[in-house]
């Protein structure tokens, strides 16, 4: 994943400034300048989430911490 974050505002926050939420995305060093098949990860303290990076209004995965780990634990080794 590279380090660059690109957060967000929640679109329920309005414009008054009051509750809002924020949520980073980092698109995966893997997609290549191409712009071929390309996912992003936010990561938040109880939940990672994972997007297809062409479509970022569309839905999203939501994993635990641990299953993620496990996740690109198992990618590597293969």
């Amino acid at each position: 994943m590279s380090s660059e974050l690109v957060w967000f505002k929640s679109s329920h926050s309005g414009n008054e400034g009051g509750e809002c939420v924020e949520i980073a995305w980092r698109k995966s060093t893997h997609s290549g300048a191409e712009g071929g098949e390309c996912v992003e990860v936010a990561e938040t303290t109880s939940a990672v989430l994972v997007r297809d990076s062409k479509d970022k209004s569309g839905p999203h995965l939501t994993f635990s911490p641990a299953a993620w780990a496990a996740f690109v634990a198992y990618a590597q080794a293969v």
